[in-house]
């Protein structure tokens, strides 16, 4: 690939963070890495550290990063090293992979805990994922064109969608029949995408996803966890069976039919569970 100097007019700061869990809110920073490319050309500057986070760390975390509590027990709190990393990243832009919706939310969210003002206002963002989205669209369109060669007439007519979906399957069944896929981790599937509905279904789903909605996942022991609002990544069924006030607004509120059923389920199951340890 092609080296190219960034063309800039002031610092940009590439950063990345792993944290205890995806709420930007209510999780910390267990690790940040930073490379800073300076405005005058010079050689970029790299800058890691491990965070002690001072709370525990999501197992789904862990099986994503793999930075477990002993692996950070010993190093500093982000309070600790919070104007370290605001000096070195100075005035700079910032950029990173997704970088808007959750590193620099969680950066800023952090700098706070530590009595610093992250402004972010005057600087740029460059989040790298929207490149990626706007120049490789994920519509319809773009899916015909790419899988095709063909244009799209009609679009949003409803006929003429479905009949350009077909066409789309077919064109990713040919496309990818030797194609083998590599997870982020590191681990292969062999030639996934076949004529085989099946397998192609097991290939795409979300095992942990509960509902349609998302509003609950399962979490590493396979239990129904919280996946929105004040007990999110907790076990829904136990919360649920105390906290009726929480299950009647549920059950009342604009949820969907799945997730009522799925609730009133869940509930049933654990109150059964109850009777019979006391039995």
């Amino acid at each position: 690939m092609q080296d190219i100097k960034f063309n800039l007019d002031r610092d940009l700061v590439f950063f990345d963070i792993e944290s205890t869990g995806l709420n930007v809110m209510k999780d910390r920073i267990v690790q940040i890495a930073l490379i800073k490319y300076p405005k005058g050309g010079e050689e970029p500057i790299e800058k890691e550290m491990l965070v002690n986070p001072g709370i525990p760390i999501s197992e789904e975390s862990i099986a994503i990063h793999g930075i477990t509590p002993d692996k950070v027990s010993n190093k500093p709190t982000f309070i600790q090293v919070a104007h370290e990393i605001n000096d070195f990243i100075g005035d700079a832009d910032l950029s990173g992979y997704n970088s808007d919706r959750f590193d620099i939310p969680m950066l800023m969210e952090e700098m706070a805990r530590a009595g610093i003002d992250f402004d972010v206002d005057n600087r740029r963002a460059i989040d790298v994922q929207k490149i990626f989205y706007k120049m490789e669209p994920r519509t319809l369109v773009a899916a015909l064109k790419h899988f095709c060669g063909k244009k799209l007439e009609d679009a949003h007519d409803a006929l003429a969608d479905v009949r350009a979906t077909v066409d789309v399957l077919k064109g990713q069944l040919i496309m990818y029949q030797e194609t083998d896929y590599e997870d982020s981790d590191g681990y292969t599937t062999i030639r996934p995408i076949k004529n085989d509905m099946a397998a192609i279904a097991k290939f795409i789903g979300d095992t942990r996803t509960v509902d349609a909605t998302q509003r609950f996942k399962y979490n590493h022991q396979g239990e129904i966890v919280f996946n929105f609002g004040k007990y999110v990544g907790q076990p829904a069924a136990e919360l649920l069976y105390k906290d009726r006030h929480y299950l009647n607004w549920i059950l009342e509120k604009d949820f969907s039919t799945q997730v009522k059923k799925i609730v009133k389920k869940i509930v049933r199951e654990y109150a059964d569970k109850q009777k019979q340890q006391k039995s």
